[in-house]
């Protein structure tokens, strides 16, 4: 804490006033008084203060709200000799105050209220970062955010874009009939997907908890009960590494829809994605880390084809010969084994050159590769499933999903005889595809993901208000 600011409080208190001031009712934002500019307009108004000019019996400063600012003219003349001494005296740069006045132009045409009256609202007992003109240590940026959105316009624009984006995708939704519903967060087996659980411990119920790493199995419950058009945008969570793609929480769209296939999905995703773009910058098309990506032009590339003609590898092949031909090529496996992430990156790698330009779904995967998926009807080698990239990001997954309940028992079966002692026989969920699960496509999009690509941001750091970061350390 500053303690000059401390000074000021208690030069404030002394006079029997208050720092930390109630309820003032605004009447108007800077933007509203900025685009809609009347002289002499009664102003009542709130904010913080981020510039200071004195002149003598007058002075002059920026008042700033929502990322918008406007100037403000107080003199002592008009609030009265007292008065502006003690703003003057015991205002800093970075307090909130209230304004009463009315508007007028300066000789050099700047809008501005003329100040009648004034209240300090919260008095800052910390200066803003390096002289309110940015702030620029990246660190600093993610773990006191509050000052980046104060201070980067450019910031408080991605995340005002994000809420605007997450509002679009579900008028999209709505729009076709999709029904937004809530499922757990707290899972008492950890599964749904590939990855490290986060795990808790419940005491009334005397039971270890998983926090989700996705909500599919319980979304296709939906579908069994009958709600035919499901999403969820959900928060999950897998305890790994951290990257500039990668956070322990993040957030996804997941979609469902009986009577549907992969193809269907392929569809409603590039749907989503182009009336997104035409919504937020007027046409099919994106600009992404210095390239720009036509939306207007979408390819299917073979997986199958890819593994063949670069590496050799074959569906038909066990997954000891996958490894070593990978490893022949230079390519490193954790622990020896085919992660996910490792298998996106070589396929990131493959297409680099098609994804810089336009998107591109993956199809064609493994079917050894996608256990909740279907196989493709003339080669039970292959899964009905696409990934899609976009400018280099794995943006969305999806398949037509399985649901025969006696091939998916024998599926993670098979997950668990490979060694996964994370897994256990999810019987809820396999009762459930007992009562019948209609054919249905299935959707899963990364949020920060898709968000970064809208924003042209290069980390997921940059579109996420809190990103988790190492404890600071204690001086």
């Amino acid at each position: 804490m500053d303690q000059i600011r401390l000074k000021k409080i208690a030069a404030v208190e002394k006079l029997g006033l208050s720092a930390y001031g109630r309820r003032f009712e605004k009447l108007f934002t800077v933007k509203e008084l900025v685009e809609n500019f009347q002289e002499a307009k009664p102003v009542q108004i709130a904010g913080r203060v981020f510039a200071l000019r004195s002149h003598g019996k007058s002075l002059f400063g920026d008042l700033k709200d929502q990322g918008a600012k406007m100037q403000f003219y107080l003199q002592a003349d008009a609030v009265g000799q007292e008065k502006f001494d003690f703003f003057v005296n015991n205002i800093d740069i970075g307090d909130i105050i209230s304004l009463k006045g009315e508007l007028f132009k300066t000789r050099t045409q700047e809008p501005t209220i003329k100040v009648g009256q004034f209240s300090l609202l919260s008095k800052a007992l910390r200066p803003l970062p390096e002289k309110w003109h940015g702030l620029k240590d990246v660190e600093m940026r993610f773990r006191q955010r509050y000052l980046d959105l104060l201070v980067n316009e450019r910031v408080r624009e991605i995340f005002i874009l994000r809420s605007r984006l997450i509002t679009k995708i579900r008028q999209f939704l709505d729009g076709r009939g999709y029904l937004e519903v809530e499922t757990p967060m707290l899972h008492q087996l950890a599964g749904g997907a590939a990855g490290e659980p986060f795990k808790t411990y419940h005491h009334a119920l005397d039971t270890d908890l998983f926090l989700r790493i996705a909500p599919e199995l319980y979304l296709k419950q939906l579908l069994v009960g009958g709600l035919e058009k499901v999403y969820e945008l959900n928060r999950s969570f897998r305890n790994e590494g951290i990257s500039t793609r990668h956070n322990p929480e993040f957030s996804m769209l997941e979609v469902y829809t009986a009577y549907a296939d992969y193809r269907d999905v392929m569809q409603l995703t590039q749907d989503l994605i182009t009336s997104l773009a035409r919504e937020f910058f007027n046409k099919e098309e994106l600009n992404y880390q210095g390239k720009t990506i036509d939306l207007a032009r979408w390819e299917e590339v073979s997986f199958q084809d890819l593994m063949g003609k670069n590496f050799d590898i074959y569906p038909d092949q066990d997954k000891k010969t996958w490894v070593a031909k990978l490893k022949k090529k230079g390519i490193k496996l954790e622990k020896g084994k085919l992660s996910r992430s490792q298998l996106l990156n070589i396929i990131a790698d493959l297409i680099a050159p098609e994804v810089s330009s336009h998107p591109v779904f993956v199809t064609d995967l493994y079917t050894e590769l996608c256990p909740l998926a279907k196989t493709k009807q003339d080669n039970p080698q292959l899964s009905e499933r696409f990934e899609l990239f976009i400018g280099g990001l794995e943006l969305a997954n999806a398949y037509s999903e399985l649901n025969d309940p006696r091939e998916q028992r024998v599926r993670f079966s098979q997950q668990l005889a490979g060694g996964d002692e994370k897994q256990k026989l999810d019987e809820g969920f396999l009762r459930a595809l007992e009562y019948g699960l209609p054919p249905a496509g299935g959707l899963g999009i990364g949020i920060d993901r898709l968000v970064m690509l809208f924003t042209d941001s290069p980390s997921i750091r940059e579109v996420i208000l809190f990103p988790q970061l190492k404890p600071e350390k204690e001086c």
